[in-house]
């Protein structure tokens, strides 16, 4: 067993740690898209804020909860704009559902990430779509989709300094 492993009743430890050394380090916004509506008629769709997280790779770290990252994009205003991919309609579309919601241009908002359960991780046997995993009695961190996995103590100590020193350059 190397040293830097963790077992699934220590990585709840290894988060308060996290959460300690980045206390005031700027959160990232969560949200998630809503359609209202006025007298039952649907109104143009907008982001909800639910909650703010420190962004750790795959994985968003909230004062008391885990997050598992989906998208992300950039509030915008709506302009009249020309597409060559439907991708990028739908991500401006979201960009611009982000603005409706009250989030100031530029400003990055998650949108699509799934709480983590820590209590089922424990007992986890199988590897699922999570980017955390039960493997050999220690977590690990499925670091991208078609990735390997880390040991979570090393993945989350390098995150936490990567969020409080970040390289000359990064924005």
């Amino acid at each position: 067993m190397r040293s830097d492993a963790v077992r699934p009743a220590e990585f709840r430890d290894l988060l308060g740690w996290a959460r300690t050394e980045l206390a005031g380090a700027p959160q990232d916004l969560l949200g998630e898209v809503v359609t209202p509506r006025m007298l039952g008629i649907p109104r143009a769709p907008r982001v909800a804020l639910r909650a703010q997280a420190w962004h750790l790779g795959v994985l968003l770290l909230g004062e008391d909860e885990v997050y598992a990252t989906g998208e992300i994009v950039r509030s915008r205003e709506p302009a009249r704009r020309g597409y060559t991919a439907e991708s990028q309609r739908a991500r401006a579309s979201l960009a611009e559902a982000a603005f409706r919601g009250g989030i100031l241009p530029g400003t990055a908002v998650h949108l699509g990430w799934r709480r983590i359960d820590l209590e089922t991780l424990a007992g986890a046997a199988s590897v699922d779509s999570s980017p955390l995993a039960v493997i050999d009695g220690q977590v690990r961190v499925r670091w991208s989709a078609s990735g390997g996995f880390a040991d979570a103590d090393r993945y989350v100590r390098e995150r936490v300094e990567l969020l409080r020193h970040p390289p000359q350059g990064a924005t």
